[in-house]
């Protein structure tokens, strides 16, 4: 399959090798240059514009979109619906909100053009290991574009989940579940490091890969962490977050989910981002003032 791809960022690109990989041809086009470049030394043909992307196309066209969610995703769609053809497909790979993708479909069906939803989880590690594709639109599109989700993901590794914005919506809550993951060993890893034993983190964190219950990708990455830096001492203790936690945050409030870990370890994350918390220097001003404990003040 001839398919065109928009988007060269870390995981663009890996995602353009992996199809390559496995026997298709890729148009690639980015807003940036460079990356280009480095496709076409992989194998990709390049476009030098969008019309000359879909130029480069036959009959019944394929556009993977894998650029940042919001306007850019907008801009390139609208350039899209304006080039393509009655029943040509469109799919946006990134993570895009739920609820803004459904709008998106109905905008590109008013063409006659699919528009398909594919959350994609697998970080830098999807082009050797494979991603976990979530998709949703119109059931004749994506059982169209089959080919590129059975080589992009490992076996069993991708699945349709309904109409138009549940890919997305399935995705969003991936992320959100990953959110309280991420978490929970965090914490658990911090009681283990504060408490009175010279315990050895990452030989502990290795052991539980096998037979415990808490085994996980994530505790791999953990490991691999801590084998690096055993105290993490060369990291800032500093996570962004991409929305998706806050976007499944919102949703589980628009469906009056009580969805308590998710949002702590959304709220986390921006207190990680907190050096001198003006919060925190409120709780220690009362806490003074009724109790009469001592506060720590600067010089």
């Amino acid at each position: 399959m001839k398919i065109g791809f928009i988007g060269l960022g870390k995981m663009g690109f890996n995602m353009v090798q992996r199809l390559m990989n496995n026997g298709h041809e890729v148009v690639v086009w980015n807003k940036d240059i460079d990356p280009i470049k480095e496709a076409e030394k992989k194998g990709a043909i390049p476009a030098t514009s969008i019309q000359d992307l879909v130029n480069k196309l036959p009959g019944k066209k394929i556009i993977w979109l894998m650029v940042p969610s919001g306007k850019p995703v907008d801009e390139n769609l609208d350039a899209l619906l304006a080039l393509l053809q009655i029943d040509d497909i469109v799919i946006d790979g990134g993570n895009s909100y739920w609820k803004e993708t459904q709008q998106r479909g109905i905008k590109a069906k008013q063409k006659g053009i699919d528009f398909v939803d594919c959350g994609t989880s697998g970080g830098v590690w999807g082009l050797q290991n494979g991603y976990c594709l979530m998709y949703g639109g119109e059931k004749s599109a994506v059982d169209y574009a089959e080919p590129l989700f059975k080589a992009l993901a490992p076996e069993h590794g991708y699945v349709y989940c309904g109409p138009s914005g549940t890919g997305h919506l399935v995705k969003m809550v991936h992320n959100g579940i990953e959110y309280g993951m991420m978490q929970s060993l965090a914490e658990g890893f911090e009681i283990m490091e504060k408490s009175p034993y010279n315990i050895d983190i990452a030989k502990v964190a290795d052991a539980w890969q096998y037979g415990s219950v808490v085994r996980s990708w994530l505790l791999e990455l953990a490991v691999k962490s801590f084998k690096k830096d055993p105290k993490l001492e060369k990291l800032e203790g500093y996570v962004q977050d991409s929305g998706e936690g806050r976007w499944t945050v919102q949703t589980a409030m628009d469906f009056d989910v009580p969805a308590h870990v998710i949002t702590a370890s959304l709220f986390n994350r921006f207190q990680s981002r907190q050096t001198d918390s003006f919060a925190m220097k409120v709780l220690a001003a009362l806490r003074n003032q009724f109790g009469g404990h001592a506060v720590k003040t600067k010089d």
